[in-house]
């Protein structure tokens, strides 16, 4: 048997049984390295070898930032300020609940405490203004997505760690995409908010807005620092991570003492935990990606894509509905770390610029989040609304569609997501 066939195969079958991704990835690993007869100390090896990285330890510190944001009350104060700068227009609560995930974005870097604390909050309170169930999970699970996407992301920092990319240079080219998205997300709400009659909410007045502004203006200078300091050179993305998880602390605890130190150790607890869960997926996601370049795949595949289109275009298209498909049954971060030596091969065969496969690879991954099987950030959304997920999932479709012409436009004209680079990082663009 092929053993690239036995790989894939068993885990894909594993995948089918409802077996955890994490021991799919490792058991049809271990399956295939006994079948080449490989040394088992390979395991070990490579597993090791996949979470060696210095970039890596950022991840724990925006999983802990985005704890202490949720926890010391940050989403109500983003909410606040949402609503007084657009809960006027019609469909108020819905442009909130995106401008709101706009805003956590560039506080947490991950989609899925996104979901879960913007949902808890917006949610039931669409639910009451008379907003439909299906659209109010919907939007709320799709404008979470934005967390992977503009920076800080979590996603980003695993994919420069992985592929050997400049972290910084991902973090900027998410900016216009992600808002492209989120503005997508907002027109779409105003169409249905005409066509369905939702809501708006009383337009706050001038001092209102100044109120929430000043609430919520030491929160969002965080995104601030951690570029700032990114690009400028004053310190790389784990230690940028790291100020902002200091900077977090002392926003909450000594400026607006809304987490008290009792939740500390939960707090810590919970970024532990989900800093151990993911590490041992890329661990295990690791030797198979350790198994596909032994096995000469991404060479083999990039060939039989070759034969098929020598067209940079017709390869990159390919590469989006590669990614479609894979991401609706595993989670982003395991994608990247078992494809992205193929993604890779196929992107210098066609001539792409790193960065402009990067941000790509991160946008398409983020549409797999809202997709059923896997979709976490739809299934979190759906468990808030208290709605079958397949419900859900219909009304999020124009979403996803918006979400595919973003990326195809950006396909089409590589500026609009590699212009923020190429002016602040120019001598990394090169």
């Amino acid at each position: 048997m092929n053993p690239l066939v036995l790989l894939m195969g068993s885990f894909f079958l594993m995948i089918a049984l409802k077996i955890p991704v994490a021991f799919a990835l490792g058991l049809s690993s271990l399956l295939t390295i006994q079948y080449l007869d490989l040394s088992l100390f390979s395991i070990v090896n490579q597993m090791y070898a996949s979470i060696d990285s210095f970039p890596l330890l950022a991840v724990p510190f925006f999983l802990l930032l985005g704890n202490l944001m949720n926890e010391g009350g940050v989403t109500d104060r983003l909410v606040k300020l949402s609503d007084a700068l657009i809960g006027h227009i019609r469909g108020g609560l819905g442009h909130v609940n995106v401008l709101v995930s706009m805003l956590f974005a560039g506080l947490s870097g991950s989609a899925a405490a996104d979901t879960a604390g913007i949902g808890a909050m917006l949610i039931p309170a669409m639910k009451k203004a008379g907003y439909d169930m299906p659209y109010t999970v919907a939007v709320t699970a799709a404008s979470s997505t934005l967390g992977v996407i503009i920076p800080p992301s979590i996603m980003m920092v695993i994919y420069g760690a992985v592929g050997q990319v400049s972290i910084g240079a991902l973090f900027l080219s998410g900016f216009i995409p992600g808002i492209l998205i989120g503005l997508s997300q907002m027109a779409y709400t105003y169409y249905l908010a005409i066509k369905r009659g939702y809501p708006a909410n009383p337009r706050k007045s001038l001092k209102e807005m100044a109120k929430a502004m000043q609430e919520a203006i030491l929160p969002l200078i965080l995104p601030l620092i951690i570029l700032g300091g990114i690009t400028s050179g004053l310190f790389t993305a784990t230690e940028a991570a790291a100020v902002a998880v200091v900077y977090g602390l002392v926003l909450m605890m000594m400026v607006y003492r809304s987490l008290p130190p009792r939740q500390l150790p939960v707090i810590f607890a919970e970024a532990v935990v989900g800093y151990s869960l993911a590490m041992f997926a890329v661990a295990c996601a690791g030797i198979m990606g350790w198994l596909i370049a032994y096995l000469n795949a991404p060479k083999l595949i990039a060939g039989y894509i070759m034969g098929i289109t020598q067209s940079p275009l017709g390869i990159f298209l390919l590469i989006v509905v590669f990614l479609l498909i894979v991401g609706t049954f595993l989670s982003p971060i395991t994608a990247i770390i078992i494809f992205l030596p193929i993604i890779q091969g196929l992107g210098n065969a066609a001539g792409i610029h790193p960065i402009h496969l990067g941000i790509t690879v991160v946008l398409t991954l983020s549409i797999g989040m809202i997709t059923p099987p896997y979709g976490i950030c739809l299934l979190i959304a759906s468990q808030i609304g208290e709605i079958p997920a397949p419900r859900a999932f219909i009304a999020t479709l124009p979403m996803i569609g918006l979400a595919l012409g973003i990326i195809l436009l950006g396909i089409l004209i590589p500026d609009l997501f590699l212009f923020l680079p190429k002016l602040l990082l120019p001598n990394l663009m090169k």
